[in-house]
């Protein structure tokens, strides 16, 4: 039997090298994934499976052999026509922590590891900022930055990035910014907490549906944010825009959380669209786990 993905938040948290970090995630996802249907986070995905009498031995991973002790093929490489666009929200709401792990962390990993594997299946892979009010690229596939490259130029691009501020743009002018570069079918991924004041998230999400383009948006939220158990006084602070408030917790719990849940309710309803998914995400859950999950589902 595989072992599964199980890499902790709180452990992968500690190694601070991201490219590190993404390859133990997707090495590890790809030793759990069973299919003859090759099935990534593109089109195509490349996955490993034991060696057999036959095989050259030139496509055994000699170093993956050197970190697990076995022999493991590479399937045959196709290179992929799908254009993979990360989103990642910078703005303050994603500083907050729990436990040690702070979301934007988690979401570094989380995007490192998924650009990983779109290294191995060579797709051409684009990173974008949302922060202040603005859509900022820090990698693009202009180039045709594709694999390898593509992948060292997101990891720099995510080693340098800073939350702060708010997240206010109109849904239009940033989904303009982020509209088709040309008529390949492509995956948008958003990286956010997906907490909105009006609705900027909806709007921008309505607005970049497409039958050319899939979208799947990965919400990340801490367990206190969603099940809000705190017990007496706390000095609660907003993260964007620095506003403090002093509650007792208790007296507002079953108000928070019903506005939560309606909250929820009403953003699944909404984001009913072809093409577009919704994967909610706790600080707590291992980043294996979580791509597993979702690979699983595309491959259904």
């Amino acid at each position: 039997m595989q072992k599964q993905p199980n890499l902790l938040a709180s452990n992968l948290i500690k190694l601070k090298n991201l490219q590190l970090t993404g390859r133990l995630v997707s090495e590890e996802l790809m030793l759990g994934v069973h299919s003859s249907k090759r099935s990534g986070i593109g089109i195509e995905f490349e996955q490993y499976r034991h060696y057999e009498p036959g095989d050259d031995p030139k496509r055994i991973d000699w170093k993956l052999f050197a970190r697990t002790d076995k022999h493991l093929v590479r399937e045959s490489a196709t290179e992929s026509d799908r254009q993979i666009r990360f989103v990642l929200d910078l703005s303050g709401s994603m500083n907050y922590s729990e436990n040690g792990v702070s979301r934007l962390h988690y979401a570094q990993i989380l995007l490192a590891s998924l650009a990983y594997l779109g290294y191995i299946q060579n797709d051409q892979m684009s990173l974008y900022t949302l922060k202040n009010g603005s859509v900022e690229t820090l990698s693009a596939t202009g180039s045709g930055a594709s694999g390898r490259q593509a992948f060292q130029k997101i990891l720099v691009g995510l080693e340098k990035t800073v939350a702060s501020g708010e997240w206010r743009l109109d849904g239009e002018r940033g989904s303009k910014f982020l509209e088709l570069q040309s008529k390949k079918k492509e995956q948008l991924i958003f990286v956010s907490d997906f907490l909105q004041v009006d609705n900027e998230w909806l709007q921008m999400i309505r607005s970049l549906a497409n039958p050319h383009r899939e979208i799947v948006i990965f919400q990340i939220l801490g367990a206190q944010e969603a099940d809000f158990s705190l017990e007496g006084f706390y000095r609660f602070k907003d993260l964007e825009t620095g506003q403090e408030v002093e509650l007792d917790a208790s007296s507002v719990r079953e108000k928070f959380r019903a506005s939560l849940s309606e909250y929820f309710e009403n953003l699944k309803m909404e984001l009913q669209l072809p093409q577009v998914q919704l994967i909610t995400v706790k600080l707590t859950d291992p980043i294996g786990m979580v791509l597993k999950a979702f690979l699983t589902k595309r491959k259904g």
